[in-house]
């Protein structure tokens, strides 16, 4: 991604970590990486430079689990499109997610290194990519999207769906490696039942202890972690204690796994946009009855999940998981979180904890230098309303994304 320069005047810094504003800053980028956030010398401002007067500036938001590939809620279909077809959808989401105020954005199945590969190298504008390929699941797992009358499973690599099936030790460390050689930058495992497969339940625990310890240890040989799609609180406990760093959803989780969050460094990211999404539209946009039915029993734990994960001190980061017509949802995340989360938590998940999970602390989620020139002007201070973040297009006036002015 090629940086750019700017220098932005008479900005109020949101600081998401302190919870505070800093007033009349000026920020300079240079090659696409801040240089300097100090005191505005109060000199004119050039016609070059941006007036950021009566504005908000903070850092870029980060999204740790969406589904750029995913343009249809109907992930059984998704397998038999063309993958230049599903590019092109991705493609056009890619650049709407940027719209919004997502600068970088971490897909929990679906895209690959080429693109990511595309977007870093201006090839595609979008957002920040990383790419974790595709989800490993165990015959008849969430991953497997195969119907039940069908027998037949194409584990071609480029066919665009978002998992592939392993069983036993041997095949999970051979499609680890496999996704590390396409280059990963996470592994993700399904560890219990979901709602858009056709042939598991919600409260299933999937893969062995042995076989989750042999995906985590394959990861770390090669520098990566390992992500995990679990709902309750058993699945989300294996995870945890076989040495998995983020649980993906958990809305069904009590308190005494939230301990081990705490023991172990792990994040968790809930999704509870995507199942308010699913409920309301979900099968207007191509997700089958069946499923359609086990939406709801996931759709009320989310918010008890997050408010209990939260005042524990969990490292919580942002995710929407979003499939289909239904990404258009993705900054209304914002305004559930809001609910039970104050506006500096709901912000930090978006921003520096997020960084932290993606091992990109002090380079991304900040306004800082050394950072990446990733920055939002908003109408309103986040700290004292984060819920109008839910409405980027009138909230946020400009985008700006490695240097470079994205929408103003």
């Amino acid at each position: 991604m090629r940086g750019g320069s700017l220098t932005v005047r008479h900005a109020a810094i949101v600081d998401p970590v302190a919870e505070s504003v800093r007033r009349d800053v000026r920020l300079r980028v240079e090659d696409g990486m801040i240089a300097e956030v100090a005191a505005d010398p109060g000199t004119p401002v050039d016609p070059a430079e941006i007036d950021a007067s009566g504005r908000f500036a903070l850092p870029g938001l980060i999204d740790c689990h969406v589904h750029v590939t995913a343009y249809t809620a109907d992930e059984h279909a998704l397998t038999m499109r063309s993958p230049a077809y599903v590019t092109a959808h991705a493609a056009v989401e890619l650049r709407a997610m940027l719209h919004r105020g997502f600068t970088t954005v971490r897909d929990m199945a679906g895209a690959d290194d080429g693109l990511a590969r595309a977007v870093d190298e201006g090839l595609l504008p979008g957002p920040r990519l990383f790419a974790g390929g595709k989800a490993l699941s165990q015959t008849g797992g969430h991953g497997d999207l195969r119907a039940a009358g069908q027998l037949l499973y194409d584990p071609h690599p480029w066919t665009p769906g978002l998992g592939r099936v392993c069983d036993g030790v041997t095949e999970v460390r051979r499609a680890v490696r496999d996704e590390v050689r396409r280059g990963a930058r996470h592994i993700k495992l399904m560890l219990s039942g979901g709602v858009s497969s056709l042939t598991d339940r919600i409260d299933s625990t999937q893969f062995s202890d042995e076989e989750i310890a042999a995906a985590v240890e394959e990861a770390a040989a090669a520098g990566l972690y390992c992500a995990g799609h679990a709902y309750t609180s058993l699945a989300v406990e294996r995870a945890l204690r076989l040495g998995v760093r983020t649980v993906e959803h958990g809305n069904l989780i009590d308190g005494p796994v939230l301990g081990l969050f705490l023991d172990r460094d792990a994040f968790f990211v809930p999704t509870l946009v995507t199942y308010a999404a699913l409920a309301e539209e979900g099968e207007r946009h191509g997700l089958a009855p069946e499923s359609h039915a086990k939406v709801f029993e996931v759709l009320d734990g989310g918010l008890h999940a997050l408010e209990i994960a939260d005042r524990a001190g969990v490292a919580i980061a942002f995710g929407t998981d979003l499939l289909g017509p239904m990404r258009v949802r993705q900054p209304a995340e914002f305004r559930l979180r809001a609910q039970v989360q104050t506006p500096g938590a709901v912000l930090r998940s978006a921003t520096t904890t997020a960084a932290r999970l993606l091992g990109q602390e002090g380079r991304l989620g900040v306004l800082a230098p050394g950072a990446h020139g990733d920055l939002l002007l908003t109408r309103h201070d986040p700290l004292s309303d984060v819920t109008r973040l839910a409405s980027p297009e009138t909230e946020i006036t400009l985008v700006v994304q490695a240097g470079h002015v994205i929408r103003s």
